[in-house]
């Protein structure tokens, strides 16, 4: 599996003007090209009366497929420039929606370029981006007087507890990167005595939003 890959969380919009034309963005988590032409079709009939609806999407942890348009404009002067700034982002998952109203002064080549690639950024910029990390969900059992051991042990490593659960012991769990996950439960065990018990509920990615640590299925 993927180790770590940046996708988005929750979806966007942001709109510039250049030389009264408007470039609307619009960026959406898809994880399938099914989906992402789903989405185009209903932005087609949302936005029928524009002049131009280009796109670019990256699939795949690893951006294995990419696809882009530039739906009338000159050659490589829109879904290219769109592309590559999601690549450039090392984005996967994603997919954005440019459409433009003319307004009736023409750009030039590097004028389109620089307006599609910003309008992208500008669409980002109104998103929220999140790096999902593989990890072992690590559950650790522990009695009251380990507990800061723990607490500190964690705060080192900038490792954020999902869940706690105090009764006769403190069960914490908490999503351990699976790179540093050897390491950190021998720190555990170092620094308790032995005295703390571990397991690994499951794996699974994790990413940090608005300072919360959220946790992803997949």
């Amino acid at each position: 599996m993927v180790k770590e890959y940046k996708t988005i969380y929750e979806d966007g919009a942001g709109e510039i003007v250049e030389k009264k034309s408007r470039f609307i963005c619009h960026i959406f988590h898809v994880t399938s090209q099914e989906e992402a032409e789903a989405i185009l079709e209903k932005m087609r009939k949302k936005y029928w009366d524009a002049t131009h609806n280009c796109y670019a999407y990256c699939i795949g942890k690893k951006q294995e497929l990419m696809r882009c348009s530039d739906d009338g404009e000159p050659a490589q002067t829109a879904g290219r420039p769109m592309l590559d700034v999601l690549a450039g982002q090392k984005l996967c998952d994603v997919l954005a929606v440019v459409t433009r109203y003319f307004g009736g002064t023409l750009l030039g080549t590097g004028g389109l370029v620089r307006a599609y690639g910003g309008a992208v950024k500008e669409g980002l910029n109104h998103s929220v981006i999140v790096e999902k990390k593989l990890a072992d969900l690590l559950r650790v059992t522990v009695d009251y007087t380990g507990i800061g051991k723990i607490q500190y042990l964690l705060g080192q490593e900038g490792l954020v507890p999902t869940d706690s659960e105090y009764g006769e012991c403190v069960n914490v769990t908490v999503p351990v990167p699976v790179d540093d996950a050897e390491r950190i439960r021998a720190a555990i065990t170092e620094g308790t005595n032995g005295k703390a018990r571990m397991e690994v509920l499951k794996q699974l990615y994790y990413g940090n939003v608005d300072g919360r640590t959220l946790l992803f299925e997949e």
